[in-house]
């Protein structure tokens, strides 16, 4: 492998980021220290916890991944940035509530639109980069389901029920079908250099971006490199026993071939995790280039190292995607 500087040019390539939860918010925190042209696209499926709460109480987009990536694009985890991520543990109507969560919801009703509370939370933490729905439209996630204990398949609504049903998901897809894209977000994939999906929930953070019709248009669409991450170990009642070519195997499946050519997935299996297992990047088809490096977060072993992930996908940018590994 050809060496590559880490003094990589200012401000740096324009960035789509797609993806949802814990998975986007460590990608997220690894590359702003490379470019300030950062465009994070969120799932706005999400009906669970404190956000879904605040989303049918307020008939608002769900605000908690969208929290996470202001916090993770802040120029300063500071103390307003710790704010943030405050959750109540108690007291009635606060109970599993976040500050940041009730903070994007009244700034709504303020601005007139959770959009421009974003722009304006942006502001308040110095955020580099920027942060956009997938749509705006108020979309459930479904999904079939094969469930061991019977031999039909079952339907299941609602992004955190999901995984709570056990079995083997066959399909996902959101209603309404015909969701329109937030139109920043299509303008930000067709004039990015590089676009990533992942890491995330394979079926609950990044597919219900993608099943939003004109997202995956836009997708093939763009000249960017487009970048799929797998995660670093299975998920409990999602990705139970996959593999790095499950995982491509789904996302053809669920939303159809042509969202990427390069694969970026992690070389390091020895670790344990409860209720999860080591992802082997084993892929046999041909059409896609893997790229593998040990990724392994020493602390959250089942999550990417948010610097090393960042640093990777930077290098291959700028060798122009020759094959590696390390």
């Amino acid at each position: 492998m050809t060496a590559v500087s880490n003094h990589f040019p200012y401000p740096g390539p324009k960035v789509v980021a797609i993806g949802g939860g814990h998975g986007l918010y460590t990608l997220l925190k690894g590359l702003k220290r490379y470019t300030q042209e950062i465009t994070a696209v969120i799932t706005v499926a999400d009906d669970g916890g404190s956000s879904g709460k605040i989303r049918r109480d307020f008939n608002t987009l769900p605000p908690g991944d969208f929290r996470n990536c202001l916090v993770a694009l802040a120029d300063d985890e500071d103390l307003m940035a710790k704010l943030f991520q405050f959750r109540f543990g108690r007291g009635a109507g606060l109970n599993g509530h976040t500050l940041g969560n009730l903070f994007l919801t009244a700034l709504a009703e303020v601005a007139g639109s959770f959009e421009k509370a974003l722009a304006e939370s942006a502001k308040v933490l110095a955020v580099r980069g920027r942060i956009l729905p997938s749509t705006t439209e108020r979309i459930t996630l479904c999904a079939e389901i094969h469930c061991p204990e019977a031999s039909e398949i079952a339907l299941v609504e609602g992004e955190s029920a999901i995984p709570k049903k056990g079995g083997r998901i066959d399909r996902v897809f959101i209603k309404p079908e015909g969701a329109k894209a937030y139109p920043e977000t299509i303008k930000a994939i067709l004039n990015a250099d590089i676009i990533t999906i992942g890491p995330g929930s394979l079926f609950t953070s990044i597919m219900p971006n993608l099943l939003v019709e004109e997202i995956a248009e836009a997708i093939r669409a763009s000249k960017a490199l487009k970048i799929y991450i797998c995660n670093i170990a299975t998920q409990k009642g999602e990705t139970d026993g996959f593999t790095l070519e499950d995982h491509v195997e789904a996302l053809e499946k669920n939303v159809g071939k042509g969202l990427f050519e390069i694969i970026i997935a992690n070389a390091n299996l020895e670790f344990e995790v409860p209720n999860a297992e080591p992802v082997p990047p084993i892929l046999s088809n041909p059409s896609y280039q893997v790229f593998t490096a040990d990724l392994v977060d020493r602390e959250n072993p089942w999550r990417h190292n948010p610097e090393r992930l960042a640093e990777v996908i930077m290098q291959i940018y700028y060798q122009g995607g020759v094959r590696w590994s390390k």
